[in-house]
């Protein structure tokens, strides 16, 4: 499978594996902690990669989270998804939480932590104006499409 975009990737741990697709077809490139670390229940950490990129103008890198770590052990990511702009060029971390109520997580070095997904941006030109035009959604905030029948 050929690539859609060449990203550079500078290794400042040359002993920790590249990130790759697990299999083909995959969106997100795997991230691998850098050093153990050690969640308390609710706690967080910035967990390094030993990575650092350079992704071409017009891209940029989300940092998502995996939902094997997710599922088995209650493991997040504080802000997901991290955005990773095209023109940042230090090491890339994770922000991952032990959601868990009760049970500590460890994670060793070179652990697949998260996840890496590059795509195009869209730049917006922001245009001021006085009405915004009609929709069939409207102005309704937050659970106003779900159609819930119990008035929640």
């Amino acid at each position: 499978m050929s690539a859609d975009v060449a990203v550079l990737l500078h290794r400042l741990d040359p002993d920790l594996p590249a990130p790759a697709y697990e299999h083909p077809g995959d969106a997100g490139l795997d991230l691998r902690a850098r050093e153990d670390v050690e969640l308390a229940p609710g706690e967080r950490a910035l967990v390094p990669t030993g990575i650092a990129i350079a992704l071409p103008a017009g891209t940029v890198a989300l940092v998502c989270p995996r939902s094997g770590l997710a599922a088995r052990h209650g493991v997040g990511l504080v802000n997901a998804p991290g955005v990773i702009d095209a023109g940042y060029r230090g090491e890339i971390a994770v922000i991952l939480v032990n959601h868990d109520p009760t049970t500590p997580v460890r994670l060793s070095r070179g652990d697949r932590i998260a996840q890496l997904v590059i795509q195009p941006v869209l730049r917006a030109e922001v245009i001021d104006v006085e009405v915004l035009p009609g929709s069939h959604r409207g102005s309704g905030g937050f659970g106003s499409t779900g159609g819930h029948r119990d008035g929640a």
